[in-house]
C-alpha cells in the first residue's frame, strides 16, 4: 500500500469509529425520556436539542478553521520541535482559537434567555413541551465553554495529523453522556433534568481528557491569560477571523438547506415528514463514514501546502504534483465509500427503512424515494471530500461561495418544480444543492492557484 493511502486510513478510520457512536446519544436520550415521561417531555427534549443545534451550528468554524490553519502550520514546522514540544505557530493557533471559543461561550451565556425566547416564539409547541425544553436548555447551557473548546481542540488535533485523540474524546463524551443521563434520569429519579445534567457532565469529562492529552502527549501544561490576550492581535488574527467569517456564512447557508428540508417536508403531512426524516437519518449515517475521509483531507492537504511553503518540497512543480497526488488518493477512497453505500442502499434500502419503522403507511410511501437514497452517496461523497480539501487549503472564500450557490440552488430547484411533482421537488432540491457544491468547487480547484510562497 502506498504511503499516502496508509496516511489516509490512519487518519480516517479513528474518525469513522468515533462518528458511529454519535447517533447513540440521541437515541438513548429519547428512549430514557420516553420511558419515564409523556409525549410532551419527548417533544420538549427534541426542541431543547434543536435549540443547541441551532446555537452551536454557528460555531462550527472553531473546528473547521482551526483544522486547516493548524495542518498548514504543522506542515511548515513538522508539528513538533526538539523534545516533542509543539512548534510555536501550532501553539499560537490553539491559544487563539481557545480564546475565541471562551469569548463565544460567555456571549452565549449572556444571550441565553433572549435566544430561547426568540426561538420558542417561532417554533409551534405546547406549553408543556416548551417548559421541558427550557428546563433542559438552562441546565445544559452551562456546558457551553466545554463544548466550544472541544470543537477547537478537535480541529487542532486533526490539523496535527492526530485523529486518535479526538476519537478517544468523542467516545468518552458519548459513552459518559449515555451512562450519566441514564443514572441521573432513572436511578436518581431526576427525569428530564437528569438527561441535561448527564450531557453537562459528559462535556466536561471530554474536556478533562483533552487537557490530559495536551499535557502528556503535546507537553502543553497550561496556557496563561497573558498568552491568550497576546494571541488576539496581528496579521494572523485577521487571517483567522476572515476565514471564520466565511465559515459562519457557510454554516448559515447549511441551515437554509437542512432546516428548509425539514420545514418543507412537514407541509406534506405526517407520513411524508416521517419518510423524509428516515431518509435523512440514513443519509447522515453514510456521512459518518465519508466524513472520516474528509477529515483526513483537511489534515493531509493542509500539511502538504504547509510543507511547500517551508520549502520542504523542491519546487512549485513538485509541490503541485504532491498536492494533486494527495487529492487524487482522497477521492479514490471517498468515491469507494460512495459506491459501496449506493450498492447497499440500492439493494437493502427497504430493509433499512423497515428497521426504523413498522408503520405500513410510511413503508409504502418510502418506496418511491429509494432511488434518491441510493443516488445520494455518490454525489455527496464528492461534495464532502471537496469540503475537506478546501478546508485544508484554508480557502474560506471558495467554501463560502460554494455553499451560497448550493443554498440558492436548493431554493430555486424546489420553487421551480414543486407545483408539478409535489414532494419529489424536495429531493430534487437537495440533490441540486449537492451538485452545485461539487461543480463549483471542482471548477475552483482547477482555477485556484495555491500561493506556496506565502
Amino acid at each position: 500500500m502506498l504511503p499516502i493511502n496508509k496516511d489516509i486510513l490512519r487518519l480516517s478510520l479513528p474518525s469513522i469509529l468515533a462518528n458511529i457512536t454519535i447517533p447513540l446519544v440521541g437515541i438513548v436520550d429519547t428512549a430514557i425520556v420516553g420511558h419515564i415521561s409523556d409525549a410532551a417531555a419527548i417533544g420538549g427534549i427534541a426542541i431543547g436539542t434543536m435549540l443547541f443545534d441551532l446555537l452551536y451550528w454557528n460555531f462550527g468554524f472553531l473546528r473547521v478553521g482551526t483544522s486547516g490553519l493548524t495542518a498548514q502550520a504543522y506542515g511548515k514546522g513538522e508539528g513538533v520541535n526538539t523534545g516533542e514540544r509543539v512548534n510555536a505557530e501550532c501553539r499560537k493557533i490553539l491559544t487563539r482559537s481557545l480564546t475565541i471559543a471562551l469569548i463565544a461561550a460567555f456571549l452565549i451565556w449572556a444571550i441565553q434567555a433572549l435566544f430561547v425566547k426568540a426561538v420558542l416564539a417561532v417554533v409551534p409547541c405546547s406549553i408543556e413541551a416548551a417548559s421541558v425544553a427550557k428546563r433542559y436548555f438552562f441546565i445544559r447551557i452551562w456546558a457551553a465553554p466545554a463544548t466550544l473548546m472541544l470543537f477547537t481542540c478537535k480541529g487542532w488535533f486533526i490539523g496535527m495529523q492526530d485523529t486518535k485523540s479526538p476519537m478517544a474524546v468523542d467516545i468518552l463524551v458519548n459513552v459518559m453522556n449515555i451512562a450519566a443521563s441514564y443514572f441521573l434520569a432513572i436511578r436518581a429519579s431526576m427525569g428530564v433534568e437528569g438527561v441535561a445534567f448527564g450531557t453537562l457532565i459528559a462535556q466536561y469529562s471530554g474536556l478533562l481528557l483533552t487537557v490530559l492529552i495536551m499535557a502528556f502527549k503535546y507537553k502543553i501544561i497550561h496556557i496563561g491569560l497573558i498568552e491568550m490576550i497576546m494571541s488576539l492581535r496581528g496579521a494572523e488574527l485577521k487571517r483567522m477571523m476572515a476565514l471564520n467569517g466565511n465559515l459562519i456564512v457557510r454554516s448559515l447557508c447549511f441551515l437554509v438547506v437542512y432546516v428548509g428540508y425539514t420545514s418543507l417536508a412537514s407541509m406534506y403531512g405526517d407520513t411524508e415528514l416521517a419518510v423524509s426524516s428516515i431518509l435523512m437519518k440514513l443519509f447522515m449515517f453514510f456521512s459518518f463514514f465519508v466524513d472520516g475521509f474528509a477529515y483526513a483531507g483537511e489534515a493531509l492537504v493542509g500539511k502538504t501546502i504547509g510543507m511547500s511553503r517551508a520549502d520542504a518540497l523542491n519546487d512549485e512543480m513538485s509541490a503541485t504534483k504532491s498536492l494533486n497526488d494527495v487529492v487524487r488518493s482522497l477521492f479514490t477512497w471517498s468515491m469507494g465509500v460512495g459506491v459501496l453505500f449506493t450498492l447497499i442502499y440500492g439493494i437493502w434500502g427497504k430493509t433499512f427503512i423497515a428497521a426504523m419503522t413498522d408503520d405500513a403507511t410510511v413503508l409504502v410511501a418510502a418506496e418511491r424515494y429509494i432511488v434518491w437514497l441510493a443516488a445520494m452517496p455518490l454525489v455527496s461523497a464528492l461534495a464532502f471530500m471537496w469540503d475537506g480539501i478546501f478546508v485544508g487549503a484554508t480557502a474560506g472564500k471558495q467554501i463560502r461561495n460554494a455553499m451560497i450557490w448550493a443554498a440558492v440552488g436548493f431554493v430555486i430547484a424546489y420553487a421551480a418544480t414543486f407545483r408539478w411533482i409535489g414532494i419529489q421537488a424536495l429531493y430534487v432540491a437537495y440533490f441540486v444543492h449537492l451538485i452545485a457544491r461539487v461543480v463549483y468547487l471542482s471548477v475552483q480547484w482547477k482555477e485556484m492557484e495555491i500561493d506556496y510562497e506565502r
